[in-house]
């Protein structure tokens, strides 16, 4: 089958070129700050045989001039609707941190006909939906924001030592911070599709308990697999961290575990 032509999309792109021949789409979420950009690493780790599309939020690298938002909802709201687009190949969701939560978010509100939409979600770095936890970063300021970015080690110094790339991030950064900070699991339809949860070890954000709780989310298979590290394992670990998609997107029937 020929690869459909899909008009440029400012919501969702490409990382890197893409297949001719896709055995899977794998749409991915950026964490809180951060953008589509992010996914390059995981691109090289996949190879060809899978299409890596990552969502854009508002408000960073060519969205800049756009008004971020500041809703995990709102954000889910204006994504949900783009994903019939991509959906001519199997197609899975993949979220880390903040995009886990607004990746399940724009899943469990979809209407669609039986056996249609995406085959699962993978899931990383956040604990599950209903959850409780006392975040309150976005409530100080942009000292605040920056030493959460320090903790966590998952933005470079040379961004967060700079002045003044440190104040084209802040006013998306600070948005995302609010988004998933007040964030609260509504009562509501849950998924029917299976769950792969990704965390590491010694996550402060995503405690392992925690995070095997997106069992109760879903009536379909869950797994759930652990790595060494923190919350930005993952930058650490990109071929382990592709290899647990292949096994995923294997298991979920859209692709070869290859």
């Amino acid at each position: 089958m020929a690869p459909t032509h899909h008009r440029a999309d400012p919501w969702i792109r490409h990382v890197g070129p893409p297949p001719a021949d896709p055995s899977a789409r794998l749409l991915c979420f950026p964490h809180a700050g951060g953008a589509a950009t992010a996914y390059f690493p995981l691109a090289a780790e996949l190879g060809g045989d899978v299409d890596l599309l990552a969502v854009q939020y508002p408000g960073r690298q060519d969205r800049y001039g756009e008004p971020a938002i500041d809703t995990v909802e709102g954000l889910a709201d204006r994504i949900r609707p783009q994903l019939a687009a991509w959906s001519d190949r199997p197609l899975v969701l993949f979220g880390h941190s903040m995009g886990a939560i607004v990746a399940y978010e724009v899943l469990r509100w979809m209407t669609s006909a039986p056996g249609a939409g995406p085959l699962g979600l993978i899931v990383s770095g956040r604990r599950a939906p209903g959850v409780a936890w006392p975040d309150a970063v976005h409530r100080g300021g942009d000292e605040a924001l920056i030493a959460e970015l320090r903790a966590l080690s998952g933005t470079s110094s040379v961004v967060l030592d700079n002045p003044e790339m440190l104040e084209m991030i802040l006013p998306a950064l600070r948005a995302d911070y609010h988004a998933i900070e007040t964030y609260r699991h509504r009562p509501g339809p849950e998924l029917t599709i299976p769950v792969t949860a990704l965390v590491g070890e010694e996550d402060p954000k995503a405690p392992v308990a925690d995070v095997k709780g997106w069992e109760q989310h879903t009536s379909g298979a869950f797994e759930l697999r652990t790595f060494p590290g923190g919350h930005f394992y993952l930058n650490d670990r990109w071929p382990a961290v592709a290899g647990a998609i292949r096994t995923a997107l294997a298991a979920f029937g859209g692709a070869a575990g290859r």
